[in-house]
């Protein structure tokens, strides 16, 4: 009995120290492994704050709108007579679109010239009845009461011709009615009416006839951003790019010039309507379609220039982390001044601050950092056995 429990005094004294073993080697070994994840830095690219001339750009909304959109309407009620276009059909100032049934009309301006041919017929014959008159005056042979009233049947005869004259002009000018003829050039939309129908100057227009070249676009644009287009630009002749529709590329852009600021601002939107003009020699801008627009309201000329996704989004702020000069990093709180072809003009950065650019992710502020150059690969470092340290590959 004294045996065994002398075995068992000896079995436990056994088991503690080798637990004591145990904690020994847990706890040395771990502090120094805690030590270098803590010093371990952490691998980033990075990018210099510039200094840049950079465009403040307005994104907008906008939809195309003809210069010119004429309703063709007859100035008189008559028949269709004849349609010389087509629906879609482009066409000149001066061109004959419709004829109507002029045949009445042109019964008129007849009518008024057979009239001033006789009217001019008995002129003629006062005038005629004057010189006689006269001649037999100066033989007196008639008295002066008989000249004065063949010369008033001259002026009266001439008056009836020069009314004649009006009437053939104004009866003229009725029929020329019956000739409808484009007023600008441009293309003709839908045609309303058929040969036979009856056209009326307050029924429906004819045919609509739009300018598609040169073209122009409408927007609004945000009433603060008056004063600087003004200031940038005193001829309002800003330059202003559109995207054409279902066009994702930069290269599918047009580019215009303001051409109208509103006299007023809306008071509901607090906007201002504005339009730009653009060459449209290949009908790639169509009345009534909606294209995105960029308007150059103004350019800093010195502003701090970092690349947009080197910003950081935080819940109350956006910031990027500035890599100090002893190989930490600290966050810096930015305000975006704009964002132009991924560059973003900011505030609060220094030119010449060498900011994170990639590998952001797992930073805190203080952390450690190593910068990779993006002309060299990375090595992933391979885990080495035993207490061996791995090695480092020197980046230059």
């Amino acid at each position: 009995m004294r045996l065994n429990f002398k075995y068992l005094l000896i079995t436990a004294a056994a088991v503690v120290l080798g637990a004591g073993a145990v904690y020994y080697v847990m706890v040395f070994n771990q502090k120094p492994v805690a030590s270098k994840t803590r010093d371990a830095a952490q691998t980033v690219k990075t990018v210099l704050a510039e200094q840049k001339s950079i465009p403040i750009t307005i994104n907008l909304n906008g939809y195309v709108v003809a210069i010119n959109t004429v309703d063709v309407r007859p100035q008189i009620q008559n028949l269709v007579r004849a349609i010389h276009v087509v629906e879609g059909q482009e066409v000149r100032v001066g061109q004959l679109m419709l004829t109507l049934d002029g045949r009445s009309d042109a019964s008129t301006v007849a009518k008024a010239q057979a009239q001033l041919a006789k009217d001019r017929a008995d002129l003629v014959d006062a005038e005629s009845t004057l010189q006689r008159n006269e001649d037999l005056l100066a033989k007196k042979f008639v008295s002066q009461a008989v000249v004065d009233t063949a010369r008033s049947r001259v002026d009266a005869a001439r008056s009836v011709m020069r009314a004649d004259q009006a009437s053939i002009e104004s009866s003229s000018i009725a029929l020329g009615y019956n000739k409808i003829t484009a007023s600008i050039s441009g293309r003709i939309g839908a045609i309303n009416v058929h040969v036979g129908s009856l056209a009326q100057p307050s029924a429906t227009p004819l045919l609509t006839i739009s300018q598609l070249d040169p073209i122009a676009v409408s927007f609004s644009v945000p009433e603060r951003e008056l004063a600087n287009i003004i200031a940038t630009y005193p001829k309002l002749d800003a330059p202003v790019l559109v995207q054409l529709p279902g066009q994702l590329s930069d290269k599918q852009t047009i580019e215009g010039k303001l051409s109208f600021v509103d006299n007023a601002a809306d008071a509901a939107t607090g906007t201002i309507r504005m339009k730009a003009q653009f060459a449209n020699p290949q009908k790639r801008l169509w009345p009534g379609s909606f294209v995105n627009v960029r308007l150059i309201s103004r350019t800093l000329p010195a502003a701090v220039v970092v690349p947009a996704h080197a910003i950081i989004t935080g819940p109350t702020e956006q910031f990027v982390y500035v890599v100090q000069s002893d190989h930490t990093v600290q966050p810096r709180k930015v305000g975006i001044l704009t964002i132009e072809g991924g560059q973003a003009a900011v505030s609060g950065l220094e030119v010449g601050q060498r900011v994170v650019l990639e590998g952001a992710q797992d930073l805190r502020s203080g952390a450690l950092v190593k910068e990779v150059r993006p002309d060299i690969p990375t090595l992933p470092v391979l885990p080495v056995a035993g207490n061996a340290k791995p090695q480092q590959k020197n980046p230059s």
